[in-house]
């Protein structure tokens, strides 16, 4: 149960009590009703008066609700941080070596907003990186702009040499056309600005998340600087893959 939903059903519960005493108190339906309702059963008043205040400050919904939160928060954790240091063991083969502090697992989920109010974009809800400074570049991608936008029009894992597009095209008009003989999914949609501002993540991996009706709902998307010849193997798309799994069967909730 979500943390919002449990949280109604205490306020639910709470108005319900509330509003049967004010009808006992103003003697809503009628005087007879209660007075039959407290001669057949007269502890319901005494119920309702502790219902009223168990689930007004104890609020015992909620408060199971949060704790299996933490329980599956953890759970998701350790799933995480499992395949992250899958992902190392990978990159600790690849020549030249990869730094540890370089890998970035991230995990996007397809958003509405108001800018996007149909189709939505993808919004990063999770970055998992062993560095000083985890933080990112700003992206919000729509269907086919960067790597995981080109997952989400595709529908299907992708990955891309970066690092082979930024060697050769070193300049504007190699980028522009490359991109009118290629298309725009072979510069990842990018503008040639965009491209500058992204291309030092020399290797990236993605593969979508669905949902119980597999849709697309978000994806995980994994990037190093370089190495992708040797990371583009079966067993990082086995970590991937199962990793989108457990996400996509936890809904977002816990990551």
């Amino acid at each position: 149960m979500k943390l919002p939903v449990a949280r109604a059903i205490d306020r639910l519960i709470v108005l319900a009590a509330t509003v049967t005493l004010a009808g006992k108190q103003y003697g809503f339906p009628s005087d007879e009703l209660w007075s039959d309702v407290e001669r057949e059963y007269p502890y319901v008043l005494v119920t309702l008066i502790l219902i009223a205040g168990v689930f007004g400050v104890a609020a015992p919904c909620e408060s199971w609700s949060r704790h299996l939160h933490v329980e599956r928060r953890l759970v998701m954790r350790r799933y995480v941080l499992t395949a992250f240091g899958q992902l190392i063991e990978v990159c600790a083969a690849v020549a030249p070596a990869i730094a540890v502090s370089d890998l970035g697992l991230h995990i996007w989920q397809r958003k509405r907003n108001y800018r996007h109010p149909l189709r939505g974009e993808l919004t990063r809800v999770a970055t998992y990186r062993l560095g000083a400074s985890p933080a990112t570049r700003r992206i919000r991608p729509t269907p086919g702009v960067g790597v995981v936008g080109l997952c989400w029009k595709l529908d299907q894992e992708v990955s891309v040499d970066v690092a082979s597009l930024a060697r050769d095209l070193v300049d504007e008009d190699a980028f522009t056309s490359f991109r009118a003989q290629q298309g725009a999914d072979a510069v990842m949609g990018f503008s040639w600005e965009e491209f500058q501002r992204y291309r030092h993540r020399g290797a990236v991996f993605a593969t979508p998340i669905r949902n119980g009706r597999s849709r697309f709902v978000g994806c995980v998307s994994f990037d190093v600087s370089h190495g992708y010849d040797g990371l583009n193997v079966q067993r990082i798309w086995h970590i991937l893959n199962s990793l989108s799994f457990v996400v996509g069967e936890d809904g977002f909730e816990n990551v």
